[in-house]
């Protein structure tokens, strides 16, 4: 005998359906902190767009000597560092030393015969301290000297530093060809005068004078210069 023939109900059909559903499934554990931090290194990086920006290069500096200042530095112009290059010199400027006197102011004033130059607030005067008889300029102990101790020596060779005012700041002294030192005498009467002294040969001593005359002029430097060409006891002629 055949079994018996069921017949499918709506009902039953949805039920047969929802039978063969698969099954979800079910939670697993969490994965730990170790295999998430593993996961997301083992991840290709994601691709991003980086932005690159550019300093703008500032123009290159302008002067008066050339248009565009170069990418290498100009060699120094040791002319243009000549602060004092358009200073006129003074009147009383030495241009030349002769052996027996003195060229100044561009050539418009000799000393000769064997004279000396006393430069003082800018006036240039003949100068002759030494004794015509002797001529002499140098003492026993080869100190500079002036008359050989004789009283009222120094007051005459000086005596325009003594009656000028206001008086010059300092004396540069040019003791003809050799540098000496300067008796106490002579020093102790500059001294007594307010007036400091330099001492050099008379080549550097009047190098000295048209550079710092010119700088800081004629009125605080004064000068006292014996010719290049001096010799003790003959003089410089």
């Amino acid at each position: 005998m055949s079994p018996p023939i069921r017949l499918i109900t709506p009902r039953s059909a949805s039920r047969a359906l929802r039978a063969l559903r698969p099954l979800s499934p079910l939670p697993g554990p969490k994965p730990s902190l170790f295999a998430r931090n593993y996961a997301s290194r083992s991840r290709s990086p994601t691709q991003r767009t980086r932005t690159i920006h550019t300093t703008p290069q500032p123009p290159k500096a302008h002067n008066k000597f050339n248009e565009t200042a170069p990418d290498q530095p100009l060699p120094t112009d040791f002319a243009r560092l000549d602060v004092l290059g358009q200073t006129p010199p003074p009147a009383t400027s030495i241009d030349a030393c002769l052996p027996d006197g003195f060229v100044l102011g561009d050539g418009t004033v000799t000393i000769s015969d064997g004279s000396g130059a006393l430069l003082v607030g800018g006036e240039a005067f003949a100068w002759r301290p030494w004794d015509e008889k002797t001529k002499k300029l140098v003492n026993a102990k080869g100190q500079w000297e002036i008359g050989g101790g004789e009283e009222g020596a120094l007051e005459r060779a000086f005596g325009v530093l003594g009656v000028v005012w206001p008086r010059p700041d300092l004396l540069i002294l040019g003791l003809g060809p050799d540098m000496r030192p300067l008796s106490p005498a002579v020093k102790k009467h500059i001294s007594s005068l307010g007036i400091r002294v330099e001492v050099a040969d008379t080549g550097n001593a009047a190098s000295q004078y048209n550079l710092l005359a010119t700088e800081r002029g004629v009125g605080e430097v004064a000068a006292a210069l014996i010719p290049i060409g001096w010799r003790e006891g003959k003089g410089a002629k």
